[in-house]
């Protein structure tokens, strides 16, 4: 008795663990989560903040360019041979060690404002970084959203097809046995195994079409697909009255909010500071330099004096016919080498001046530069252009597919009625054995196919207004 209790209460106490294990699995998501999701994980979107990030860089090292430029240089090396002493300039022909240390300063004053206009050539393209990062989130809000909704459609036909495969059954059902005891058409009962394998097929569509939805959006997620992941449907999606706004009320908005518009029109701005910072060649540029140099060499020596002596001088006079060499006193020195930080000290020397490159001919290369950079202005503002006619057509387009979807699912709720009615009528009377099978699957299916289409065009009304709030910049 008591090896029984303990089996049960094992067995219970791993159904307990297997569903709990279950239920921390299972994930619910809204549509809000999944956003947020993305705009935190999604690999594209970092792509995009990455590039943002190195145009920040850019415009760092272009202010850069205001600072002056200050180098230091240090050498140290060994001569063997025929050479000249650093120390003294004089030519020697023996081993010698030296080093050298120099500290070079060069300031820029003037050079036609080529480093102010790429600084906000630089300043301009890092804002147009920014806004592409805000396009780039807005887009993928947008394709999240539109994932989303696939997913909910997807749920809602699975459930159409589960509801159309249970009441087939239950008419399969029926017919059988009206079959196995002979009475009857036969052809209704093998019509409606017909229609139960159509029903089968389409719900496997539909949840394929679902699986397929969740791993687009996943996928958009950055996140485990190997997690089991649920998403919470959504209350009120389509509204009762149409979309207020027209197409030119959408478009005025998207050209004031969209970040497309305001990127690319910073991209002009930045290609007219080139377009300054290239015709800066043309002009002079002035500069103020200064230089601090030293050098040290193992040859070099400080004599000290030690005292006198008396010595030949190497010269003679003649006295009575004669010769006497010539003393003097000569003073006795000694050598000491001087050492590496004194001579450094000793050997100092300053420069300071200013420079003017003044450009004369350079192989046409400012002009080419100035060229080019006119070029780039114009394809910016063509792009613009061409960005703002596209957006255009788009926003008329979805506009008109709006309408459209609005006016379909207002049929088509309509549609579903009707046929609803007709169904119950055919229903019954099938039934009963009063009509046949064609007229009661016939009903059946269209009524199908009307559920279906007001999903569709519920689902597909949404994203439309998804899509012109899209444009609007909200």
């Amino acid at each position: 008795m008591y090896k029984r209790i303990l089996t049960i209460c094992v067995i219970g106490l791993l159904f307990l663990t297997k569903g709990m294990a279950q239920n921390e699995a299972q994930v619910v998501y809204n549509l809000n989560d999944c956003i947020r999701i993305a705009l935190e994980n999604n690999l594209d979107l970092k792509k995009t903040q990455n590039r943002a990030d190195g145009s920040e860089i850019n415009f760092k090292q272009s202010r850069n360019e205001l600072y002056p430029n200050l180098n230091m240089n240090y050498g140290l090396g060994v001569n063997d041979g025929r050479a000249i002493d650093p120390y003294s300039n004089d030519i020697i022909n023996e081993k010698l060690t030296f080093s050298s240390l120099g500290l070079n300063l060069d300031v820029t004053i003037f050079n036609g404002l080529r480093i102010q206009n790429s600084i906000k050539q630089s300043k301009f393209n890092l804002e147009a970084s920014e806004m592409e990062v805000e396009e780039a989130k807005q887009d993928l809000i947008l394709e999240v959203t539109f994932r989303y909704l696939q997913i909910l459609n997807g749920k809602d036909e699975v459930v159409l097809a589960d509801a159309r495969l249970e009441a087939t059954q239950g008419q399969l059902d029926r017919l059988k046995v009206r079959y196995n005891e002979g009475y009857g058409n036969p052809a209704e009962y093998t019509d409606m195994k017909g229609q139960y394998s159509l029903d089968e097929i389409a719900m496997i569509n539909a949840k394929n079409a679902l699986a397929e939805a969740k791993i687009n959006l996943i996928r958009l997620l950055s996140t485990d697909a190997n997690t089991s992941i649920e998403f919470e449907h959504i209350e009120g999606l389509v509204e009762s009255q149409k979309y207020q706004l027209t197409a030119d009320q959408v478009f005025n908005e998207s050209l004031d909010n969209l970040a497309t518009f305001k990127a690319k029109q910073l991209r002009i701005d930045a290609a007219g500071s080139g377009v300054k910072a290239a015709k800066s060649y043309y002009f002079p540029e002035f500069s103020v330099f200064g230089q601090l140099n030293t050098n040290y060499s193992s040859l070099a020596q400080s004599f000290t004096e030690t005292g006198t002596t008396i010595g030949e001088t190497g010269g003679f006079v003649d006295i009575a016919n004669q010769i006497h060499p010539v003393y003097a006193n000569q003073t006795q020195f000694q050598s000491e080498s001087i050492n590496y930080l004194d001579q450094f000290d000793n050997n100092l020397s300053s420069v300071i001046g200013v420079s003017v490159r003044i450009p004369v001919f350079n192989g046409f290369n400012a002009k080419n530069t100035v060229a080019i950079e006119k070029i780039e202005l114009k394809e910016r503002s063509l792009d613009l252009q061409n960005t703002i006619l596209l957006y255009k057509q788009s926003i008329e387009e979805a506009y008109i597919k709006m309408e459209s979807a609005f006016n379909r699912h207002r049929i088509f709720v309509g549609q579903v009625e009707a046929y609803q009615a007709s169904f119950n009528v055919n229903e019954i009377r099938f039934n009963n054995g009063v009509s046949n099978s064609v007229e009661y699957l016939t009903s059946k299916n269209n009524l199908d196919a009307a559920l279906l289409n007001l999903s569709n065009s519920k689902y597909e009304y949404i994203l439309r207004v998804r899509v012109l709030d899209y444009y609007r910049g909200l």
